[in-house]
């Protein structure tokens, strides 16, 4: 599985942006929100799970789209599965680590 990843650092701050890869450059809609999930917001390399896995530990604001990006960081304890929310049927998560 390789994830799609695009990082910012700022400040001391790192802006995790992660997807699945097969949902690079889709859109998804529940009726009245609509996600472009697209290469300028969540595509810098594709990425290995172990590699994603450090990136997830080391950022400090997350956003997540598709279940296998959304369970990684779920599993690692960033995030709950009651925090999720789905558009579409695709898995979303927002993280902000205080």
């Amino acid at each position: 599985m390789l994830y799609s990843v695009k990082t910012i650092s700022r400040n001391g701050n790192v802006m995790l942006n992660m997807c699945d890869s097969e949902l690079l450059g889709k859109t998804i809609s529940n009726g009245k929100t609509v996600m472009k999930i697209n290469k300028n917001y969540y595509h810098n390399e594709f990425v290995e799970k172990n590699e994603a896995e450090e990136l997830l530990k080391k950022s400090n604001n997350i956003n997540l789209v598709g279940k296998e990006s959304v369970n990684l960081s779920v599993n690692l304890g960033f995030g709950s599965q009651q925090s999720v929310k789905l558009i579409d049927d695709v898995p979303f998560l927002i993280i902000i680590k205080m």
